[in-house]
């Protein structure tokens, strides 16, 4: 005789198979939404959030990110158009005003060449952002790039990537600007970005390699190349989206480190050289007048140390949001 099937089949309704076996009819049409357990939020039909979208979701409730975010977004601007808040030239000087305080008109006073030390802070925020953001994307894209194919491949390329990373390791980068950027006559930015990413991809390609090796070692990694998946698309659309995050955090935090070297290189006269306008430049020139005209010096140094602050402030909101054990 047939079994009878419950007519309230949500209710542990269990029907026949045509194998002679059974289902849970409770499960049928179940998904992502109202799977017991699964993960509340998301949009109106229960979804769980990916790692992205949570870590957004975190990251707009996050004053830290906020308020470093609107930091970085007015350097930002001022980097690009200097002449919104900074009308005058920040190579224009009169020896008759140096060292002169505050004017109207020059809030900051100026400079021992009798430059405004206001203007020359506003288009100061050019050199460094710009070394910062193009130096930290150079590092990021070597550092993975390298960093993920030996995580990946391993073997023999592995092993001498390792190598090299620690003869970088052990290269002090200040006394490695000095010997590097000592010879170079160029005034540009480039120079010093170059010496940076030089320097600077070993910690990243570390960071990816790690995250490569733990990412890959993953079920769905291994379900992929059961599949017939080849390496180019495990690494493109499996295992880097996954293994990035850590990657975003360091180069975050590192950007205002690379700031801070800047310069600390154009401070010792081996980074940016006149005539570019830099805050490390202007320290320099502040240093031997900080008894008689202190406003030379604090005004850049302070712009140099919100600015490195807000970017530290925003790599560690975004590491906050990205690591799930910090949650």
């Amino acid at each position: 005789m047939p079994e009878q099937v419950p007519r309230n089949a949500g209710e542990g309704a269990v029907a026949p198979t045509g194998a002679g076996g059974a289902m849970d009819l409770a499960t049928e049409g179940a998904g992502p939404g109202n799977v017991p357990g699964a993960p509340e939020g998301g949009g109106a039909s229960g979804e769980a959030r990916s790692l992205w979208s949570d870590a957004w979701h975190d990251l707009r409730r996050n004053p830290v990110f906020l308020i470093s975010s609107l930091v970085i977004l007015f350097l930002v601007v001022i980097s690009i158009w200097p002449s919104l808040i900074a009308s005058g030239n920040p190579l224009s000087c009169d020896l008759a005003k140096a060292q002169d305080g505050p004017a109207p008109g020059h809030p900051f006073g100026f400079n021992g060449q009798g430059c405004d030390v206001y203007t020359r802070t506003v288009y100061g925020a050019r050199a460094s952002v710009t070394v910062g953001v193009c130096a930290t994307v150079g590092v990021a894209i070597l550092g993975s790039v390298l960093g993920g194919l030996a995580g990946f491949f391993g073997g023999w390329g592995d092993a001498v990537l390792s190598r090299i990373t620690d003869i970088f390791f052990g290269i002090p980068v200040v006394l490695g600007g000095l010997v590097l950027l000592s010879v170079i006559t160029n005034t540009t930015v480039w120079p010093v970005i170059g010496f940076i990413v030089l320097l600077g991809w070993p910690q990243i390609s570390r960071i990816a390699r790690g995250s490569v090796i733990t990412v890959k070692q993953n079920d769905f990694v291994q379900a992929a190349r059961a599949l017939g998946a080849s390496n180019t698309r495990m690494l493109v659309r499996h295992i880097m989206p996954n293994a990035i995050a850590p990657v975003i955090v360091v180069a975050t935090i590192a950007l205002g480190t690379y700031i801070s070297l800047e310069a600390t290189l154009s401070y010792l006269g081996v980074g940016l050289k006149p005539p570019t306008v830099s805050w490390g430049i202007d320290i320099s020139t502040a240093s031997p007048y900080i008894r008689n005209a202190p406003h030379m010096l604090l005004y850049p140094a302070g712009a140099l140390a919100i600015t490195v602050l807000a970017f530290i402030m925003l790599g560690d909101a975004v590491r906050d949001a990205l690591d799930p054990k910090l949650r």
